[in-house]
């Protein structure tokens, strides 16, 4: 590869790590082409990017980025690929499911909501991360309950009493 073709793949690693909030860099060696196929067939199902990539350009393109983190170059050995996504935990799930049928792809790291995971150790807890918008609706759902309760309250014989008890104040300071 000449200097150009090399810049050219950076750049181009560059902005997809801009364009996509979430990444994981995984190893799919020892695939052979039918699971590759396969592997890759799932990953456009899901709208999850695959790409292989060399450690060395992967490298600088974090760095050009700035999320070069000194965790995620370690990682970068052997052959590596990369699944560029928009929902944080759709490669984790698309690699657990692909694995009940083949020992990989592993997970060497991931770049997810903001915060790096290393190691395959880590799929379970990816495959169980909130999105921001489902941990919104878990906050918005807590905080229904107990108004609801109140108003289910001031509805019934307690909002009587509790009515009764406002004019009877009323009237004292009155």
């Amino acid at each position: 590869m000449t200097k150009e073709e090399k810049l050219v793949v950076i750049n181009s690693l560059s902005e997809q790590l801009q364009a996509y909030p979430h990444f994981y860099i995984t190893n799919i060696e020892a695939l052979n082409a039918e699971q590759t196929a396969s592997l890759r067939r799932k990953c456009f199902e899901s709208n999850v990017k695959l790409v292989v990539v060399k450690n060395t350009l992967l490298a600088k393109a974090l760095e050009k980025v700035e999320k070069a983190d000194a965790d995620l170059v370690k990682v970068l050995e052997g052959s590596t690929s990369i699944m560029f996504t928009e929902v944080a935990k759709a490669p984790a799930v698309l690699i657990k499911e692909f694995r009940k049928k083949a020992d990989k792809p592993v997970l060497k790291a991931a770049y997810a909501e903001g915060c790096v995971y290393i190691g395959d150790e880590q799929l379970e807890t990816l495959c169980n991360i909130k999105s921001r918008e489902e941990l919104i609706g878990d906050i918005v759902a807590l905080l229904q309950s107990p108004a609801k309760n109140v108003i289910s309250a001031l509805q019934g014989n307690a909002g009587q009493k509790i009515a009764g008890l406002v004019k009877t104040l009323e009237s004292r300071n009155n």
